[in-house]
């Protein structure tokens, strides 16, 4: 059997972004950039269903800021419509060591992951996959782990070019998330946006060091970085958790503009998550 585990060291820059401004970051970038040959116009999908302990160990993990903390989720990438147990998805684990972000993560049909991750039962594997394998199955049944939130965004991504090979840029729009139903197959999920939906987040990721360029650019256009996670503004956003000190609410960054889904002088409650479609 072909191999088909995949790994990768990155080191990550994090930016909240209003959903115009990032159009035309994006524009710019592409200038120096090349579209992300996997990225359609527009973008795609990415959901994940993320694992966690009873405690929620990996979300405080993050709060702590240990300089070693992992992750598990399945990711699936593209549209939920018609997803079936043949459908391929990733089973990753996602690690930080230090500044260093490391993803691990194996292709297998959706149902083998599901026997993985939630029958914590062997899968079919070459030798050369056992010990993520083996990994895995350590880490769900020693530590109890259990699906605790769903989270999908629209992506669109920028590679680079030449020089900057081992540049990637990416815009991820219309966060949001569940913590229920978390099988991806199911009919009209009631989702809701985790991140207010007029922000988008704006991810740097570089193999060795970040481009001149691009930092100037970040920095003329008067970016910040943000410690944000998508798994802790899930897990915050529906009450799993107190909101921490990173967590990014609508009253701190309203917006400019009133949206469809934010009418005007309508904001929701403090502890109630904006309301999203099914997809």
């Amino acid at each position: 059997m072909a191999s088909r585990l995949h790994a990768f060291n990155r080191f990550e820059l994090k930016y909240l972004v209003p959903v115009d401004q990032a159009a035309e970051i994006r524009d710019e970038l592409a200038e120096r950039m090349d579209q992300d040959p996997y990225s359609p116009v527009g973008g795609y999908g990415v959901w994940s269903l993320y694992y966690d302990t009873p405690q929620l160990r990996f979300y405080w993990e993050k709060i702590e800021g240990l300089k070693f903390r992992r992750k598990l989720r399945i990711r699936h990438y593209g549209d939920l419509d018609g997803v079936t147990d043949e459908s391929p998805v990733c089973v990753e684990i996602k690690q930080r060591v230090n500044r260093v972000t490391q993803k691990r993560r194996i292709t297998l049909p959706y149902g083998t992951a599901r026997q993985l991750c939630d029958g914590r039962e062997t899968v079919r594997h070459s030798a050369r996959e056992s010990a993520f394998i083996q990994e895995v199955l350590e880490l769900v049944v020693r530590l109890n782990l259990r699906p605790t939130v769903i989270t999908g965004y629209q992506r669109e991504a920028l590679v680079g070019r030449d020089a900057d090979t081992g540049l990637r840029v990416t815009f991820d729009r219309r966060i949001r998330g569940r913590d229920r139903d978390f099988h991806f197959g199911i009919a009209r999920p009631e989702n809701r946006f985790t991140v207010p939906p007029h922000l988008s987040v704006m991810e740097i990721k570089v193999n060795d060091r970040t481009p001149h360029w691009i930092t100037d650019l970040a920095a003329r256009r008067n970016l910040h970085l943000v410690r944000i996670s998508k798994y802790v503004q899930s897990v915050e956003a529906f009450g799993l958790a107190p909101r921490s000190l990173f967590h990014i609410d609508e009253a701190d960054h309203p917006s400019a503009t009133p949206t469809e889904e934010q009418p005007p002088q309508q904001r929701p409650a403090q502890d109630a998550p904006l309301k999203a479609g099914a997809q």
